[in-house]
Formats: structure tokens, sequence, C-alpha cells
């Protein structure tokens, strides 16, 4: 489907037995990808909820003004949804966030949190636009040491003792959770200021042949399953294969990993969801 200066192909998968948290909205000349964080407790409002009201937010705001600074448009959208929803930092539904938009001549990407952006140029190099401040604040971490021994002794994410242990470890996150503590790190949810410290990116857009816009659970194909070498050899399956193959490929590995002995992760099967622009033919034929 050509999306106003790219053509996009996507795939979106649940994970088994409840409704996906994740969102991919589109808007004139942008996509946008949200991961609703997940919550240990059943509690509503859900972060799938959060997610679909920021990203349609976001969307509205990129239809009325496509050329505004991108973070400006996510602190925008967060403070509308914090101001309409009542929502107290804190204990409010959270996401995290990818935005890739075409404007004119130009492509910017923003992300905050672990939603990557990852952007191949017709030269053949790989940008992946990341934010991994999350990633190394728990990294080393003793609740994190003893989280995934645990699930490698073969205990398995049913055992009652799963919860608590994801709790530890989730605690400790929130302490340094858009507050500006040291090593901390910074996530859509109450707290508009979060938006400065997204990641962002530009380049031309007649430099570009492709960029994949995912959530964590698609990623995982790369970072924490290795079912794909490099970012580049995922790319390439996008353009080969497509995104659903992808898409299922990821859940096969999960299934075949039921107890996380192999691949320690926080669910059996995350959602996944993984879009695929494509701007080379574009690029060609205006040049």
């Amino acid at each position: 489907m050509n999306h106003n200066g790219f053509s996009l192909t996507a795939a979106e998968l649940a994970g088994p037995g409840r409704p996906s948290e994740d969102r991919l909205i589109r808007a004139p000349g942008a996509v946008i990808v949200l991961d609703g964080v997940s919550t240990v407790t059943d509690e509503e409002p859900r972060g799938g909820w959060y997610a679909e009201a920021l990203g349609n937010r976001v969307a509205s705001l990129l239809a009325a003004a496509p050329s505004s600074d991108l973070r400006q448009v996510l602190e925008q959208a967060i403070a509308w949804v914090v101001d309409a929803h009542r929502l107290v930092p804190g204990t409010s539904p959270a996401a995290t966030i990818a935005i890739v938009r075409r404007h004119g001549e130009r492509v910017d990407a923003l992300v905050l949190a672990d939603t990557p952006v990852i952007a191949r140029t017709l030269a053949g190099d790989v940008d992946a636009v990341r934010d991994d401040r999350l990633a190394r604040l728990i990294a080393g971490r003793p609740e994190r040491t003893e989280y995934r021994s645990w699930l490698q002794a073969g205990r398995g994410f049913q055992d009652p003792e799963h919860r608590a242990l994801l709790q530890k470890l989730r605690t400790h996150q929130l302490r340094h959770l858009n507050n500006g503590a040291p090593n901390g790190y910074w996530v859509a949810e109450a707290v508009p200021e979060a938006a400065r410290h997204a990641v962002v990116r530009s380049w031309p857009a007649a430099d570009l042949a492709d960029i994949l816009v995912m959530t964590d659970g698609a990623s995982a194909a790369v970072e924490e399953y290795g079912l794909y070498a490099t970012w580049d050899s995922l790319a390439q399956a996008c353009l080969t294969d497509g995104p659903d193959r992808i898409v299922q490929a990821i859940r096969d590995a999960e299934v075949d990993d039921p107890d996380g002995c192999r691949w320690p992760r926080y669910k059996r099967s995350d959602d996944v969801t993984l879009a695929f622009l494509r701007f080379a033919p574009l690029a060609r034929s205006a040049a």
C-alpha cells in the first residue's frame, strides 16, 4: 500500500489468550507503532487502551501540522491524554512509541523506550534508532539474574512464584521511571516531559531503501532469539518473505520454548508488531 511517500506492509500477532496491547496507527505520511506496557496485575485501564489513545492523538496532531517537531507532537499528545483521562504519574498505564514521518524530502523518526526503528540506506548502511536505557538499567541487576536463572532452571511461566519474581524486577524499574533518576529511563505515561527525552533521527528520503518499525516482540527476533543474525537480514527477510512470515517465525520459536528455558523472557508469547516501509522505488523514480 502506498502511504504518502512510501509503501507499507505490516503484520501483527497478539499473544495467545488475550487482546494485543500493541498498536499500529497510520497517519498521512506517517506510521506510529506503540506497545502498551504490560502490568503484573490485571488492573484497568490496560496499556493497550493507553497506546491506542496516545497513538490516535499523535496521528491527529500530525495530520493537522505535518512538519511539527516530533518530540513536541508527542509531548502535546501525552499531555492531552493525561488531561482528558485524569491520569496520575506512577499509577497510569504506559506505552513505548515509535514514529516515522515523511515530510517533503526528509524522513524523521522518534523512539521512546524499546520500540526500535531500523533504517537501511541505498548505500547499504544500517542505522538503528534504539532507546536502550531500560536495558542498561536492569543489566546485571540481581533481580534480573535471579529471574533468568529461575526460568533457565525450568520452573516455567505458570509456577506460582513467577509473578512475585517479576514484580521484584518491576519494582526496581519503577523507581527509575520518568523522574530523572540517574541511569533512569523514560516512557510515555502521565509525564509529558518524557517526550523531550525521546531518541530522534532524520534522513534525506532519497537516501533510504527501507525502514523497519517494530515492538520489542518483533525485535526479539534479532536481539533475543537470534532468528535473524542482523538487522539487515531481518529487513531483507521483510523484503523477500514479508512481515507475516517473520511474525509467525517468532511465534513458532516461542512455542518451541514454552517455559523460557532457552530464551528467558517476561511472558511465554509477547504481542508482535512489525511494519516495513519501502522507499527505494519511489526515491529512484523521483531522481
